[in-house]
């Protein structure tokens, strides 16, 4: 781009410790597109005052202020929408690894293996847990390691009715979702799993140190991929109908 090379007017110059204004000049008046492609000059530009009584405002420094703050403002905007995308970008390729992961399973025993351990290190977070809701009198205690029966109505509880998600920073999380590693939680995101009609529903909860990890704010639709693929392979191993 013209803004980035030397002026010809430049070349052959004696060298000096700084440019002449002429030479600043001649070189602006060649790329007229320099001060935009080079936003972050504008707020160093320090027009002089047309103006020396007092209590008189000087509009062109006034605007030439305003413009190098609306500068300022859209860089950190940029700033921050480059950073997003980056962070989603990130999500979701952990997410495609641990669907990858998930589809690897020989069987229902690896299945629950691979969501309770591998998920961990594949998601970035210090413990992930599956919960299913008591039915009726069937058992109240799992027969896997991180895998909780909870009482009824707890993922409606949790989540609210029919929610599908919930991400949030917490001081420690749910025992009976948790368990053992409940008192290290700082942020939590519990998904609902619904994986056959009449089945009681279930969470895949994913349980962090880092209280910036989940939010509010975050989207859900990563997680909720991977919950519906989860309840797809319950099915087929369980033999569920859909």
């Amino acid at each position: 781009m013209a803004s980035k090379r030397t002026s010809p007017n430049l070349r052959g110059r004696a060298p000096s410790s700084a440019l002449d204004a002429d030479a600043v000049r001649d070189y602006l008046l060649e790329n007229p597109n320099f001060l935009t492609e080079n936003p972050d000059l504008l707020p160093l530009l320090q027009p002089a005052a047309k103006h020396d009584g007092k209590n008189v405002l000087d509009m062109g420094q006034i605007v030439a202020r305003r413009l190098g703050d609306e500068v300022a403002r859209l860089q950190e905007t940029q700033d921050e929408l480059l950073a997003n995308g980056r962070a989603n970008l990130a999500a979701q390729n952990q997410v495609h690894a641990a669907a990858l992961a998930l589809l690897g399973a020989r069987n229902f025993e690896h299945l629950i293996h691979i969501v309770t351990r591998d998920l961990i290190e594949l998601l970035g977070v210090d413990t992930v847990t599956l919960c299913v809701e008591a039915a009726g009198d069937g058992p109240t205690k799992a027969p896997m390691r991180d895998v909780y029966v909870i009482p009824q109505g707890r993922v409606d509880g949790l989540l609210g009715p029919g929610a599908p998600a919930r991400l949030e920073a917490v001081q420690g999380g749910d025992h009976l979702v948790f368990g053992p590693s409940a008192g290290l939680v700082r942020s939590q995101a519990l998904i609902r799993l619904c994986p056959s009609p009449g089945a009681p529903p279930g969470l895949l909860a994913l349980g962090s140190r880092d209280g910036d990890k989940f939010n509010a704010g975050q989207g859900t639709e990563l997680l909720q991929f991977l919950s519906r693929l989860l309840e797809r392979l319950f099915r087929t191993w369980l033999d569920l109908p859909s």
